[in-house]
């Protein structure tokens, strides 16, 4: 079931200060009319909201100001938290967000609240971690939690930008991508050897064919050659035979005159 309210400062993804929304009664129950960030969407509460909002933009304004001093004393920061893990690097247990507070809150000269560490889940391993710290709504900043057994250990990750796990974790990830580089190369390998044998056979098949195209054309060639010496040696022939005739005649037409 959907719960109208009035939002009395800007929400993520819900909307800014002001606007009337539509919510999940869970929501609005338990956490946005307890934090006074939101106001039923009763007549009495608009009549309201619109008397008061100019005193609450300013406050609102004020807010964001002090949260933008707060975010420069976080800039950069990196806090440490030693906890007990096994080789791999698996926490015996995991760090929260109250756990994140408490280590920011022992570094830096301002205090933060654990409902201000956006975290979607815990830690359970360790390393180094970018976590977002939400000072206004409109104000955020990011820092570095160093997790590691020791002090000598978060200093040694924090020096090499990775977690120091167990050798032999990471020999196996080691051969691990070697072995998948390896495998990649093999069947770069093996593409380019079909890509050969398919290119040789195309070239065989090609020259092939210009084999048999110049059978044709020689086969063509000499059928026309010996179509046209025919044809010269009929014409020979048919001239021969007509010399002949002509001198027949030429012999009897001297005969009757005799």
């Amino acid at each position: 079931m959907a719960t109208q309210v009035i939002l009395l400062e800007r929400i993520e993804k819900l909307g800014g200060m002001g606007d009337i929304v539509n919510v999940k009664s869970g929501y609005a129950r338990n956490f946005l009319l307890p934090q006074h960030k939101a106001l039923r969407a009763t007549d009495s509460n608009i009549a309201y909201f619109k008397t008061q909002k100019a005193s609450l933009e300013k406050a609102n304004n004020e807010r964001k100001t002090a949260a933008e001093k707060h975010a420069k004393t976080l800039k950069g920061l990196t806090v440490s938290l030693i906890r007990q893990a096994g080789e791999a690097g698996q926490l015996y247990g995991s760090v929260t967000s109250r756990d994140i507070a408490e280590a920011v809150n022992d570094a830096a000269e301002q205090k933060v609240d654990r409902n201000t560490i956006d975290l979607n889940q815990n830690f359970k391993e360790i390393g180094l971690f970018p976590v977002t710290v939400t000072l206004h709504p409109e104000v955020k900043i990011e820092i570095t939690i160093n997790i590691a057994r020791t002090d000598d250990e978060a200093k040694a990750q924090l020096k090499s930008g990775k977690a120091m796990i167990a050798n032999d974790q990471q020999d196996a990830e080691a051969k691990a991508v070697a072995k998948a580089a390896a495998a990649e190369k093999a069947k770069e390998a093996l593409m380019d050897k079909d890509a050969l044998a398919s290119e040789k056979e195309a070239d065989a098949k090609a020259a092939e064919k210009a084999v048999e195209d110049d059978a044709k054309a020689a086969a063509k060639a000499e059928a026309k050659a010996a179509k046209k010496a025919e044809a010269v040696e009929e014409e020979a022939t048919e001239e021969g035979e007509a010399v002949e005739a002509s001198a027949e005649t030429s012999e009897e037409a001297t005969e009757e005159k005799a």
